[in-house]
């Protein structure tokens, strides 16, 4: 299964309601800069890959992680590949490239596969656990 995440402007955003809607909300805040948004996609307990292999856990790890992301004012573009679901976790896997500028004017280009870990919340909606973008790297 191969799912384009593409934005929708007739759609609410950061939606919750499935994995692979989390995963379009992240495509969606990133693109329209709305860090305040993006937090809400996250357990308060999450983790973030900011690098491979390096965690930025909790909320505020997290806030500040994607800030980097934000700040470079770039498309981010994702394709889901699989969703993999057993009871209240799901594990999404993906491809993405994202295009920005760094604070010293320099064109930033980066791309990588993703290895997501979310759960199902109490009222139905998903989550990141593990929100790990060089999952597969």
């Amino acid at each position: 299964m191969v799912t384009q995440i593409q934005v929708d402007a007739e759609r609410p955003a950061l939606g919750r309601d499935t994995p692979e809607r989390v995963l379009q909300s992240i495509v969606e805040g990133i693109n329209s800069g709305n860090l305040d948004a993006l937090m809400t996609l996250y357990e308060p307990r999450a983790a973030f890959a900011i690098a491979p292999g390096q965690l930025a856990r909790e909320l505020p790890g997290i806030r500040q992680g994607l800030s980097a992301f934000v700040a470079m004012k770039g498309t981010l573009h994702l394709e889901v590949t699989r969703v993999l679901e057993v009871d209240d976790l799901a594990l999404v896997t993906g491809v993405w490239s994202f295009d920005g500028t760094a604070p010293d004017g320099q064109h930033v280009h980066l791309s990588a596969h993703n290895a997501d870990v979310l759960r199902r919340q109490s009222d139905g909606s998903w989550r990141f656990v593990i929100d790990n973008p060089w999952g597969t790297d």
